[in-house]
């Protein structure tokens, strides 16, 4: 047993910064995981699955698929995201988790037929809304950013009229997904 095993306190040394993965290297931003291409959202897993997959995105070691791979159930080639064994189809019909492939209760995500259906409810609210109240929703992502963001009244109740739930965090994310096709396009 070692002299230092009763030693109770802060540590002797702290840490005067985070660990960062490539700290040294610059990161081209028009490369995957880059700022203008980010990383897509972990669907159609169990927590603690997500969890460990945040961890290989966090320290680095995250790889992500070249080409789509192989679904262990179905064979067909609709695998779009690292480290899934099972298509999107697959995992919800049987109910289990993407990765692992055990039965799960809650799975962290939203399947694609239900994000297409939001952003065709947004884009009929952006197309019936006023030129002010477009261009307000379409600034939005800069004024977050700055943390001073802020949605008039009238334009909350006409994303209310158009059933959309959790409304000002998907015009956000549609808003972003949309500057970020004009960016690639470019």
């Amino acid at each position: 047993m070692s002299s230092n095993s009763s030693r109770r306190g802060p540590p002797k040394h702290q840490n005067r910064y985070a660990w960062k993965p490539k700290a040294g290297q610059k990161i081209n931003e028009r490369e995957v995981g880059g700022k203008l291409r980010p990383y897509s959202e972990i669907t159609g897993v169990c927590p603690r699955c997500k969890d460990q997959i945040d961890w290989k995105r966090r320290y680095g070691k995250y790889k992500p698929l070249s080409e789509p791979a192989k679904c262990q159930r179905c064979t067909k080639r609709a695998v779009r995201q690292a480290y899934h064994n099972l298509c999107p189809g697959c995992a919800k019909e049987q109910n289990v988790c993407a990765k692992c492939c055990s039965r799960v209760d809650r799975v962290i995500g939203r399947d694609l037929a239900e994000v297409e259906a939001e952003q065709k409810m947004l884009e009929a609210a952006l197309k019936n809304a006023r030129e002010r109240d477009r261009r307000i929703l379409l600034r939005a992502p800069t004024k977050i950013k700055l943390g001073n963001y802020f949605l008039p009244h009238h334009l909350r109740n006409m994303l209310q009229k158009a059933e959309v739930t959790k409304t000002i965090t998907m015009v956000i994310t549609w808003i972003k997904s949309m500057m970020k096709m004009m960016v690639l396009t470019v």
